[in-house]
């Protein structure tokens, strides 16, 4: 049986057979709440007499398959998502017709009600290869085509797909059918289709050459008084005028929606003309500026697809990496330029540059030019590789070959592929043209290369306390040698009697070879801090020299910019998940920066990596008296921080994760009952959830509490939290309710899924929670067989979003061991996916065992 998969080499072959001309696709979403009617007509054209297949998963039945005119028995030519097409002429047409179901997992079509007043919302996610699970479809990036659709629906029903949505015509019994116009030529994945109770804000934007692109913003009407539409279209529109100029094509599409839909497994996606963002980005609950950041840098990142990635697509997805890489750094370049966080790339840095180092460094690593021998391989290279690290080397190449020729090169690109498909070859080509440099040598050193090297300042001092040598040590992963330079501003500072350092000096240096002398310094006394990648000029691993490291231990990376912070504490942070500095002395400098810190996604980020190596990397031993140094740090500066600030609302979110005695406990009791008071933080209900869970971790709350609480917030996001708060229960029956209902025959949503996971997985429950590790090494295989490759992820731990049901608190070598049995099997009992999973996920566990021995040593 085929299976559900697709190699590269069936992708190839049937590209070489067939141009698809155009798709029409009738859907019939009145038919109730599990399935959906759906029709679809596809002319294309093919090598006479060839045979090939196409693409459709259907739980329903196939009611009708016609080739030419000639009816095709279902049971003989469909089996699993393919259908057999045979005896090819030079002009084809398909009509299939099939019952399809809903989704609850965000793949294909998915369905929710909202518990607040019914509403029913509708929509597609289709990235990887789930159009599929939709309409009968070719389902590969390279076979673009025309696509209309035509859709009944309940008359009340507002409807987006691609192409503007028509005026509704009656069809009978409170229907109305809508057939949109058809689209450009488009990738399937970038398709969509949009429907039901949403509520919608228009808005015309006109760009600097006078077009007008007719915009929308829509949710849930539930969370129709949250929706804040003025920003979305503020930048959205700063967005349309910038990247017509950074590409040199105006915008492609004939309008631009942005529809925050419920239960999302991505952040969001682009969706030609119509993108789709998860809800979270919908502020229930006081919003930080980071957090308005975060969504400015999606909904950036999500229009530059539709220059990079719609206008121009990937011919196959091993140049998945280039699709989202570029996306990710046109974005922070537009943020940069035309909104109000010019320091965008710091906050880029600080987050999403350090998970690819983080990601850089486990077995699974891999080049950003990643094989993609299959479907299978997509789902496990949506990391932090793919797009920050590709957002940092195609910043990287821009400084190489220079801006100006970078934007020449690119532009040409654009034009040359436009409404087609292209390789990374073909834009280094047109880079090539554009700057005069071959870049084969630069791409296969970063590139086509996996791993990251390691920078470390290397000095010995004379009998005046001088400078006798300073030398970069170059150091490349052994498994994975690239001859890789690098181009670096040594940065030179010195710290005043506030204990703030400030930079005095910057030194160009560039790295060739393993050990590169900087001649400059001879001589000079040394500074309190040398940062060698200052600027983040490069990508590497950072190290610090001896006295560098006094320093920060003496007084915290207290840098007058946020930049060197980000990159001083990054590189920390790495260190200690090595085990070359001790977790608790990590701690240390980690506490002493955070009370300085003022940059919010900094803060936050810090509070995660402090809360991570108390719980994770510091010894059984250290553990109680760092966790309760921490919490009070997080009580103190809570009740210190400015009244209505972004400081108040992180310190508080750092208290609901570490409270652990009396005192702390009792004040989040009084906070949640309304008898104590944040001058200048209203306890909303984001909040309010935020301290119940963790008093219902602490068994300082229970199902009464729990019960009341969802009581007062009957929403979508309510069931969510209150189901959580009740896994995070230390009770035997809450870790087996909530472990059956993850594991049961029939799933919940994917968000479901994971608010359910985080809350299971409560540090502090290690013993509650031993007997579960046994539990996921006997069932895994199963459950990642029969669950949908997006859930069955979800499952094992295998995203960011995510701890999964890997036991991440039980810390042993007996994990190991258990990892390792199952690794032993053969590829049908543990496929690539899982495998890739685990191997990561047993890296972790081994890290952790490292760490704790070095932090139980001094």
């Amino acid at each position: 049986m085929p299976g559900t998969n697709l190699t590269q080499t069936e992708a190839e072959h049937r590209a070489a057979l067939v141009t698809v001309e155009s798709y029409e696709i009738g859907l019939d979403l009145t038919r109730g709440e599990r399935t959906f009617g759906s029709t679809t007509t596809v002319r294309f054209s093919a090598v006479p007499g060839a045979a090939t297949f196409i693409d459709l998963i259907a739980e329903g039945p196939v009611h009708e398959i016609t080739l030419n005119g000639h009816r095709l028995d279902p049971a003989e030519v469909h089996a699993d998502a393919r259908i057999s097409l045979s005896g090819l002429q030079a002009h084809n047409v398909l009509t299939v017709r099939a019952d399809c179901p809903y989704s609850r997992t965000g793949e294909g079509l998915h369905r929710m009600v909202d518990p607040v007043d019914g509403g029913v919302y509708l929509y597609t996610q289709f990235e990887v290869a789930d159009a599929r699970r939709v309409f009968a479809h070719f389902e590969q990036p390279d076979l673009k085509a025309s696509f209309r659709f035509t859709v009944v629906a309940p008359d009340e029903w507002t409807v987006f797909s691609n192409s503007p949505t028509p005026p509704p015509q009656p069809w009978g019994r409170g229907r109305s059918r809508w057939s949109f116009a058809p689209t450009e030529r488009l990738p399937g994945y970038a398709t969509a289709l949009v429907a039901g109770d949403y509520h919608t804000v228009r808005q015309d934007f006109v760009t600097t050459d006078g077009t007008v692109v007719p915009m929308a913003v829509a949710s849930r009407r539930s969370l129709a008084s949250h929706l804040d539409t003025d920003e979305i279209f503020d930048i959205t529109g700063r967005g349309i005028d910038y990247f017509q100029e950074l590409f040199g094509h105006r915008y492609p599409f004939a309008k631009y929606d942005q529809i925050f839909v419920p239960e999302f497994n991505a952040g969001a996606m682009e969706n030609a003309g119509c993108v789709t963002i998860g809800e979270h980005l919908v502020f229930r609950s006081k919003a930080l500026d980071a957090d308005h950041e975060r969504r400015a840098d999606t909904l950036l990142h999500e229009l530059a697809h539709m220059w990079f990635g719609d206008l121009v697509t990937m011919r196959w997805w091993n140049d998945l990496w280039l699709n989202e890489a570029f996306a990710s750094y046109a974005s922070l370049r537009c943020m940069e330029r035309t909104t109000r966080w010019h320091d965008a790339w710091t906050s880029f840095v600080t987050v999403r540059k350090n998970a690819a180092y983080h990601q850089d460094r486990l077995p699974s690593t891999h080049p950003v030019a990643a094989t993609i021998r299959d479907l299978e391989d997509i789902y496990t290279n949506f990391d932090g590789i793919t797009y920050a690290k590709g957002a940092s080397v195609i910043g990287q190449l821009a400084a190489y070959i220079g801006d100006e020729a970078f934007l020449s090169g690119l532009r040409t690109y654009v034009a040359r592929h436009a409404w087609g498909n292209a390789t990374l070859t073909d834009l280094l080509d047109a880079l090539r043209t554009a700057s005069g440099r071959d870049l084969r040598a630069w791409s296969r050193a970063w590139l086509e290369t996996a791993g990251a090297d390691t920078l470390r300042p290397v000095a010995a001092l004379d009998r005046q306390g001088r400078y006798a040598s300073f030398e970069i040590v170059r150091e490349a992963p052994a498994d994975r040698p690239a001859p890789r330079s690098h181009r670096v501003a040594i940065g030179l500072y010195h710290q005043d009697t506030t204990g703030s350092l400030s930079l005095t000096r910057r030194i160009a240096a560039d790295i060739d070879g393993p050990r590169t002398v900087v001649p400059r310094l001879i001589g000079e006394p040394p500074p309190d801090l040398v940062l060698v990648n200052d600027g983040d000029l490069t990508y590497t691993h950072l190290r610090f020299d001896d006295r560098s490291l006094r320093t920060l231990s003496a007084a915290g990376a207290d840098f007058t910019a946020p930049l060197p912070r980000a990159l001083t504490m990054g590189a920390l942070t790495d260190m200690m998940e090595n085990a070359e500095i001790r977790a608790s002395d990590y701690v240390a400098v980690a506490m002493r920066t955070a009370r300085r810190e003022s940059d919010t996604e900094a803060l936050r980020s810090l509070h995660r990596r402090v809360h991570s190596a108390i719980e994770l990397f510091a010894a059984p031993s250290r553990r109680s008296r760092l966790a309760a140094e921490w919490a009070a740090l997080a009580h103190s500066a809570l009740l210190a921080a400015p009244p209505g600030s972004d400081a108040q609302v992180l310190w508080l979110d750092a208290l609901c994760d570490t409270a652990e005695n009396a005192e702390q406990l009792t004040f989040l009791t009084r906070l949640l009952r309304g008898h104590e008071a944040l001058d200048g933080l209203p306890i909303d209900t984001g909040l309010r959830w935020s301290v119940l869970r963790r008093l219902a971790a602490t068994g300082w709350a229970g199902g009464a509490e729990i019960d009341a609480e969802a009581d007062r917030d009957p929403t979508a996001d309510g069931l969510r939290y209150a189901a959580a708060a009740r896994a995070a229960m230390p009770r035997a029956e809450a870790k087996a309710a909530s472990w059956a209902r993850m594991t049961g025959g029939e799933s919940p949503s994917n968000e479901m899924l994971v608010a359910l996971s985080r809350g299971f997985q409560q540090y502090g429950q290690e013993e509650l929670l031993r007997p579960y590790a046994g539990e996921f090494f006997a069932t895994i295989s199963e459950l990642w067989a029969r669950r949908t490759p997006q859930m069955a992820r979800l499952l094992a731990g295998g995203t960011t979003k995510t701890p999964g049901l890997y036991p991440i608190t039980v810390v042993d070598h007996g994990v190991v061991v258990a990892v390792d049995t199952l690794l032993a099997r053969d590829e049908r009992s543990v496929p690539a996916g899982l495998r890739r999973t685990l191997s990561e996920r047993r890296d972790g566990t081994r890290r952790a065992l490292r760490a704790r021995r070095l932090d139980a040593t001094g």
